[in-house]
């Protein structure tokens, strides 16, 4: 009667050494994240270290594993592909309404489950531990109301109030030409109001959204970005007894009886 051979047992030192070849080159790739400035230099980083996730994933499918490791080992190489997924969707796009990679890593499951599936592995002698890059909380950075992001050359009669009944803060900026002649923060549920605005034609410019980067003088989150269709014009003359100039209000959110229709701005082509 033939009568199968056992399976041999798995070494734990085969093993060992086996999780050191896989984790070893993705640990490198994480501390590089870790240590990687935002823009460029940190995109690169994640990608690197998005495929060091892939191959560490795929050589533990395939590795030999003690029989106590098992359950171990295969919940980690499934949470090292998540991560490897995670990575290259954190990356920053680099233009306008561009949080940190770190804030949607923040959010990722996949750095926990690698964490738990290696305090796992560790606990029964086989040295998982893998150094995740540090990540950001999402953040909520607001200007005053009514202060200036840009403020030009000012010295007119007119007068611009912009109310901003949006959910979300806005910043309006109004252009001659090429050149910005002022931008003004108006927070949610509130109105704010430029004075001494020269006489002249504006393109009339606004973008709403969460969390102001003013290096980058844009939001981070729910970015729009708009422009009115018809532009505002303020005009100062001298009639008998004193002088006429124009005053304007700008509504943000749909106001009954309002009339002024906007129109989508490529975030490339909003006046910085």
């Amino acid at each position: 009667m033939y009568s199968p051979s056992p399976t041999p047992a798995v070494a734990p030192a085969t093993y060992r050494h086996a999780l050191t070849e896989a984790l070893g080159p993705l640990d490198s790739a994480l501390r590089a994240v870790d240590g990687a400035h935002d823009g460029g230099p940190l995109n690169k980083a994640l990608d690197a270290a998005a495929a060091k996730a892939d191959t560490a994933a795929r050589a533990l499918q395939t590795t030999a594993t003690p029989d106590n490791a098992l359950a171990g080992n295969s919940h980690l190489a499934l949470s090292l592909g998540a991560l490897a997924q995670d990575l290259r969707s954190a990356r920053g796009s680099g233009g306008r309404c561009s949080a940190s990679p770190r804030v949607a890593l923040g959010t990722a499951r996949s750095p926990q489950s690698v964490e738990q599936a290696g305090r796992a592995l560790t606990a029964l002698g086989y040295d998982a531990t893998l150094h995740l890059p540090r990540t950001e909380r999402a953040r909520h950075r607001r200007l005053a109301n009514g202060a200036f992001v840009h403020d030009g050359s000012r010295g007119g009669l007119g007068r611009l109030t912009v109310r901003n009944g949006t959910g979300t803060d806005a910043v309006m900026t109004l252009t001659r030409g090429t050149r910005t002649a002022f931008s003004v923060y108006v927070r949610s549920g509130s109105e704010a109001t430029v004075r001494s605005v020269n006489s002249g034609s504006y393109t009339v410019y606004f973008t709403t959204g969460e969390d102001w980067n003013d290096p980058k003088s844009s939001f981070t989150r729910e970015c729009r970005f708009e422009k009115f269709d018809d532009r505002a014009t303020f005009r100062t003359v001298r009639v008998a007894g004193g002088t006429q100039y124009t005053v304007l209000t700008f509504s943000l959110n749909k106001v009954i009886g309002g009339n002024a229709g906007t129109s989508a701005v490529p975030p490339g082509e909003f006046p910085s």
